[in-house]
């Protein structure tokens, strides 16, 4: 089982891409601190700084300018597709997979998956089309 989170942005994937994986702009949008540059084969690690929490991820593909596949949590694969409309437009696709249909808490993971992959999306349109920093501002 797998969740699709899609969003426009009116900026070129090459500003979408830039924006995962250089350490210095993730903090503008999704976690406070990216550990290096991300490149297939790596493992990077991300960190929140407002929640006292860090995570690794393993990069397994790259596609300058159109895909990032990572895995991370129990088994679960991260494939982030930049589709280019034009120079000033981009669809991004979030597809997270290796949800378990049989888990009990299954309808809820799906819920609170696809409510943060919206988010961050949000906060990556607000980044790169108005310069301002909604990360972190999330509270449930």
């Amino acid at each position: 089982m797998n969740n699709i989170t899609k969003l426009k942005i009116l900026k070129p994937a090459k500003d979408l891409f830039e924006a995962f994986v250089d350490p210095a702009k993730i903090g503008n949008f999704w976690f406070s601190s990216s550990s290096e540059r991300w490149e297939q084969g790596k493992t990077i690690t991300l960190r929140y700084n407002e929640y006292d929490a860090q995570g690794d991820i393993e990069v397994i593909e790259i596609e300058k300018n159109k895909k990032i596949v990572f895995q991370w949590g129990e088994g679960h694969i991260v494939t982030i597709t930049l589709k280019e409309l034009d120079n000033s437009s981009t669809i991004i696709e979030v597809k997270e997979e290796g949800f378990k249909e049989n888990d009990d808490e299954f309808i809820s993971q799906l819920i609170d998956n696809k409510e943060g992959w919206v988010y961050m999306l949000t906060c990556l349109k607000g980044y790169l089309e108005y310069g301002v920093s909604l990360r972190a501002a999330l509270v449930k």
